[in-house]
């Protein structure tokens, strides 16, 4: 009888070291990485970007995780606005890729504000060499009919490597 329990234990060990140790802490694949999320606020033409390890923050989790999540921290939001010129919402952003392989991101800006109907801009094929940083604008039509200023908020609603 104690050899088949230690034939157990001994199956039990093998199959948890394969579910769980061969794979590292987090459990899947060759992404180790915490999870976390951008958000911007501001009014008036100014943005600010925060990065957080928690999914707490006040532009929420960001679908996906793992290199979702690593390719919003990449982002920054240097600066949200409403131009008259073009009737345009823009939003300046850098994206640093700290990595050590060159990749191409795509960003989703979502633009909100107290009785703002929502607006989203896309940016694809933004490419960034390994080690350093690019600096880009996403604009989309301005859906109302006044002068921006009810859009106080832009955020980083999406991001990823492609």
């Amino acid at each position: 009888m104690k050899l088949r329990h230690a034939r157990a234990i001994a199956v039990f060990g093998i199959a948890v070291f394969a579910l769980t140790g061969a794979r590292g802490s987090h459990g899947g694949g060759c992404d180790n990485s915490s999870s976390g999320s951008s958000s911007s606020s501001g009014g008036s033409g100014s943005g600010s970007h925060s990065d957080n390890d928690s999914n707490a923050t006040s532009g929420g989790s960001l679908p996906g995780g793992g290199s979702a999540d690593k390719a919003a921290r990449d982002v920054t939001i240097d600066k949200c606005a409403y131009d008259a010129a073009t009737k345009n919402l823009t939003a300046k952003i850098t994206v640093k890729n700290d990595g050590a392989l060159d990749y191409d991101y795509s960003v989703t800006m979502k633009f909100t504000g107290a009785g703002a109907t929502s607006a989203t801009a896309v940016k694809t094929g933004i490419a960034v060499t390994a080690g350093s940083s690019v600096s880009t604008e996403l604009t989309t039509p301005y859906p109302g009919t006044g002068d921006g200023s009810e859009y106080t908020k832009c955020e980083v609603s999406r991001a990823g490597r492609i």
